[in-house]
C-alpha cells in the first residue's frame, strides 16, 4: 500500500468518489447520487467524513459527529467505519478510528462512541484491538414512516 493521506469530505464530488468504499459498509446503498444527497443532509447537521485517499482513490472512511447527552455528556458518535476489502490488514481503519478519537480530545469529548451488529465478530475484535468497550446493546423499532428528502 502507498502512502495514504487522511482528508476531510467537504462537496458533493468528493463524496461521490466515496460511493463505492461506503457501500462495501452500507450494502443497500444503490444510487450514488442519493448518498450523496443524504451525506450532504447529514453534514449540514454537523456529521463529518474523513477519507483515506490513496493516490486518487479513496480506500476508508470515517462518518462521525460532535453530539452530547446526559449518559455520555460531549462525545463523538462515529456513525461509519469502513476499509476497502483491498486495504485491509494495513492498520488504515486504526489510523482512521485514531484520527477521530484525537479531533474527539480536541474538542473536548468525554467519549468515543459507536455500534456495529451483534453478528459482526471480527468488528467487534478490531474495536476492541482499539481500546473501546461494549456497554450495552442497541434497539432500534422500524416505523413505517417515508422518509423526508429535504
Amino acid at each position: 500500500m502507498t502512502t495514504v493521506r487522511l482528508l476531510p469530505v467537504t462537496t458533493e464530488q468528493e463524496c461521490l468518489r466515496c460511493f463505492d468504499v461506503m457501500r462495501e459498509l452500507r450494502t443497500h446503498l444503490d444510487a450514488p447520487q442519493t448518498c450523496v444527497s443524504q451525506i450532504m443532509r447529514q453534514m449540514a447537521m454537523g456529521y463529518r467524513l474523513l477519507a483515506a485517499w490513496e493516490e486518487n482513490r479513496v480506500v476508508g472512511l470515517a462518518g462521525y459527529r460532535l453530539t452530547e447527552n446526559l449518559l455520555y455528556g460531549r462525545f463523538v458518535y462515529v456513525d461509519d467505519l469502513v476499509v476497502s476489502a483491498a486495504g485491509r490488514r494495513h492498520g488504515l481503519g486504526a489510523r482512521l478510528i485514531a484520527a477521530v478519537r484525537e479531533e474527539a480530545r480536541a474538542m473536548s469529548c468525554r467519549h468515543l462512541v459507536l455500534d456495529t451488529g451483534l453478528g459482526m465478530a471480527l468488528a467487534q475484535r478490531f474495536y476492541f484491538r482499539q481500546g473501546l468497550l461494549s456497554r450495552g446493546m442497541h434497539f432500534v423499532e422500524a416505523l413505517g414512516v417515508e422518509e423526508m428528502a429535504s
